[in-house]
């Protein structure tokens, strides 16, 4: 295990400040292709705020700019779905055993470090296994995207890779991937993934995930973050 320094640090959203630095990088990223998306992205919402939402931000170390961020939402504390199973027909081996998160909201400001995706990638990855999320679930509707997570190791959970309206997309057609967060160190040794490095064989100092805490002492962080707004 190597250890290696990044330009930037990556962490959880623990307070207003954060959280506000979060919905300016979303307002950015997601109003420069839909203008019509920037004042709903200013604020945080429903799924932010939720107990069982981890909000990741990576500041870059010299000027302190936010340049990154994602959400990873899960089922393990006691949450019976994540947002994206309230619009979609889950098949039984997608239900039967093991927890199931959801990453969404994933920005990278303009000119960022080019590690900044794949460290909120690492970042999710390990929340995951922490929390024993055995599947990943993400809608994606950009072709980069989905086959950057394709390459990850995700895959299409309907075989016709049908679009499937989200509410909390907007209710625009995404394309539902999903992936085996308890296998995929394997696939990625066996297949020797271009990322197994930085994924598994190199320990970052500067990617926090925090400790995995209880759904009532991480309300308690919520309800802070929303009396502060």
């Amino acid at each position: 295990m190597s250890i290696d320094s990044l330009s930037f640090t990556l962490r959880l959203v623990e307070t207003h400040e954060d959280m506000a630095k979060v919905c300016r990088l979303r307002a950015m990223g997601y109003g420069h292709h839909a203008p019509a998306l920037r004042e709903h992205m200013a604020l945080p919402d429903a799924i932010d705020q939720s107990p069982w939402t981890g909000v990741f931000l990576c500041e870059d170390k010299a000027s302190g700019a936010p340049i990154g961020t994602m959400r990873v939402q899960d089922n393990t504390r006691g949450g019976v779905q994540v947002e994206i199973e309230k619009y979609l027909s889950l098949p039984e081996w997608l239900t039967a055993g093991g927890g199931r998160c959801e990453m969404s909201r994933l920005v990278i400001a303009a000119g960022a470090d080019p590690l900044v995706k794949a460290a909120l990638w690492k970042a999710g990855y390990l929340r995951c296994l922490s929390l024993q999320v055995k599947w990943m679930i993400v809608g994606a509707r950009k072709p980069g995207l989905m086959k950057q997570y394709e390459y990850l190791g995700a895959f299409d959970m309907y075989e016709d890779q049908r679009l499937v309206p989200l509410g909390h997309g907007w209710n625009l057609p995404h394309r539902i991937l999903v992936m085996n967060i308890a296998d995929a160190a394997a696939d990625w040794y066996e297949k020797r993934h271009r990322l197994l490095r930085f994924m598994v064989e190199t320990d970052h100092p500067d990617i926090s995930i925090g400790s995995v805490n209880s759904p009532a002492a991480a309300h308690q962080r919520r309800l802070s973050l929303v009396a502060t707004a």
